[in-house]
């Protein structure tokens, strides 16, 4: 995983609230082995409307989605965060995030950022009106900051993000004890099972 401490661009305005995992990427898409490649079946059934914003050449590329309250929710479909991460999202900003969404993000360095509602809004507001618009995500610093003197903090796991920061996936953590592992194992009886070939 690539370690994660700022997130810069555009950002797309989601403007929808409970969007489920099915919405994100829809069931007849899941047969694939491969976890990249699904960035073009994004919101597969609501990018044929369009006027829906991801058919909006504008904000092609953008590193940021905005999206309203409960986002992810639904079955726990990795496929989902697959497919966003696939379109150049980095982060995204909601005022509250699906658990097994918001997990299954952590766990390929997507960032999750929970602002309240008033502010979200607000930054969906700017977004329609400049598409163009930058917006900065600081994990170090834990702000998200649009414009000139617009700035807000946003809480976030100590543990979680030491790992984010880092580039810290589940296997690269057991690697940070290597050393122990190999004393330990130099240890152990013979008697014992070990799962070297």
């Amino acid at each position: 995983m690539k370690p994660v401490s700022k997130v810069v661009g555009n950002a797309i305005p989601l403007n929808r609230a409970n969007v489920d995992t099915d919405q994100i990427i829809p069931k007849q898409y899941l047969k694939r082995i491969e976890r990249s490649g699904y960035g073009p079946f994004l919101f597969d059934d609501w990018c044929k409307d369009p006027d829906f914003v991801l058919n909006d050449p504008a904000y092609a590329g953008a590193a940021i989605m905005l999206t309203g309250a409960n986002f992810g929710s639904g079955s726990s479909r990795e496929h989902a965060v697959w497919a966003i991460e696939d379109v150049g999202v980095r982060a995204l900003i909601a005022p509250s995030f699906a658990d097994i969404f918001k997990s299954n993000c952590f766990q390929i360095g997507l960032l999750t950022v929970e602002l309240p509602q008033e502010d979200v809004d607000e930054l969906m507001a700017r977004a329609e009106e400049l598409p163009g618009a930058q917006i900065e995500v600081d994990l170090e610093q834990q702000t998200v900051r649009a414009g000139e003197g617009w700035e807000r903090r946003f809480e976030f796991d100590p543990f979680m993000k030491y790992r984010l920061l880092n580039g810290l996936d589940d296997i690269s953590m057991t690697m940070e004890y290597e050393a122990a592992i190999t004393a330990f194992e130099a240890k152990r009886s013979d008697l014992l099972p070990t799962t070297k070939p």
